[in-house]
């Protein structure tokens, strides 16, 4: 039988991300793994994910997936299994194990841990302690803000992140503007750390493949080319059902369609209840777009929670939105949207004021444009990751195996 020959063997980067809250995680890394898979780079690219409806996004040519058993997250913090019913010592083992045995067969180059540096529950300690005797260079990749500092101090501590991270992470990478939010000062990073640290700024949305023209049909059902609409968009949804409810029961202005996507994780009574106000008002609803950017490009005017992903591509597509940020477990929403409407950027209201009336007078007033974002925050995220990335790599010559795991 004939051996078919062996393909040259490209650059191999693997992203994590835990995913126990939402889809932004999930779509941060995709963007970067379209970056790094495609141009003159042309790496192959393994992302592990604890969201199994991230396969429902388009994944680019050299770009695969691997879906571990998915965690939930508590309001207070804690985790548990999101499907399976059993406990969460079973599941972190489950993880873990995979975690490992993908990459030992993998055998990345480069591999990119997305803003918990051992993973949920420490998932990736066992993968990050045979790292450290191959060749594979660890990344440390952070969104802008994380969390309240007095926070972020306690959780690093509880965790020992730190001494994680300097013994096993080459670079440490945040995905965001110092002028906007300083990170390192923020969070007091010792100097060692800021040695390595290197802001890439944000990831620009506007390149973004993952985005076709056109949006699927059964998002936009009902509503016409040319109809203005407001459009609520919650993230994943697990906790934005006080916020789509409020928006449902708020009055638009006269000719303005309203659009809620609830997200993937939203609980059934809160969509009972945006449902139950559809049919009153003549309101569309949406589980889920694999496009969201369509509808922000689209929509008149945009309600949003304060997510990493969503309010870029909001600010980069010129909206100036309404965003009600999270509070809990983490303050990392409400951090963002009070920095960036100091710099008059977008508007924002704690869930406690978040009122159909509040919504409805926002709604009311004369649309405020956010266009220059583009030139006022650095978005050269993408393609600062995909130099440094580069830089990791080895010598193009060495494209054996990377290494097998002690």
């Amino acid at each position: 039988m004939p051996v078919a020959p062996a393909l040259p063997r490209r650059p191999r980067v693997a992203l994590y991300s835990h995913d126990t809250c939402g889809l932004g995680h999930t779509r941060r890394n995709l963007r970067i793994a379209h970056a790094l898979a495609s141009g003159p780079l042309g790496a192959d690219v393994l992302m592990l994910t604890g969201a199994r409806e991230s396969s429902a996004f388009p994944i680019p040519p050299g770009v695969d997936l691997l879906s571990l058993p998915a965690l939930f997250k508590e309001a207070d913090g804690a985790y548990r299994a999101r499907h399976l019913r059993f406990g969460l010592d079973d599941l972190i083992t489950i993880r873990g194990r995979t975690i490992h045995s993908a990459l030992e067969a993998f055998a990345p180059d480069v591999f990119i841990v997305d803003n918990v540096p051992r993973g949920a529950m420490g998932e990736l300690d066992e993968t990050l302690q045979a790292f450290r005797a191959s060749p594979t260079r660890c990344v440390l990749g952070l969104r802008d803000v994380l969390d309240a500092p007095d926070a972020v101090a306690r959780q690093w501590a509880a965790q020992d992140h730190l001494r994680v991270i300097d013994e096993t992470f080459d670079a440490v990478w945040i995905y965001g503007d110092p002028t906007v939010f300083d990170a390192a000062d923020a969070y007091g990073f010792p100097a060692w750390l800021r040695g390595r640290l290197t802001y890439t700024g944000y990831l620009d949305p506007t390149d973004e493949p993952l985005d076709p023209s056109a949006e699927p049909p059964l998002t936009l059902d009902g509503l016409a080319d040319d109809q203005p609409f407001a459009l609520c968009a919650v993230g994943g949804g697990q906790d934005g059902g006080a916020v789509a409810r409020a928006f449902a029961e708020a009055r638009r202005p006269d000719g303005m369609a309203g659009l809620v996507l609830t997200g993937p994780f939203m609980d059934d009574a809160s969509r009972a209840a945006v449902a139950d106000a559809a049919r009153r008002d003549g309101l569309h609803v949406a589980r889920f777009s694999s496009a969201p950017a369509a509808l922000y490009r689209r929509a008149e005017r945009v309600v949003a929670m304060g997510g990493y992903n969503t309010v870029m591509e909001l600010l980069a597509l010129g909206q100036h939105p309404l965003l009600v940020p999270r509070e809990v477990p983490r303050r990392e929403q409400r951090v963002r949207a009070e920095a960036l409407a100091a710099l008059g950027l977008l508007d924002w209201l704690a869930p406690a004021d978040a009122t159909p009336d509040a919504i409805s007078a926002w709604l009311a007033r004369p649309t405020r444009g956010a266009g220059d974002a583009l030139q006022r925050l650095d978005f050269g995220g993408l393609d600062r990751v995909v130099d440094l990335v580069a830089a990791l790599l080895p010598s193009p010559a060495r494209h054996a195996p990377a290494h097998v795991f002690a």
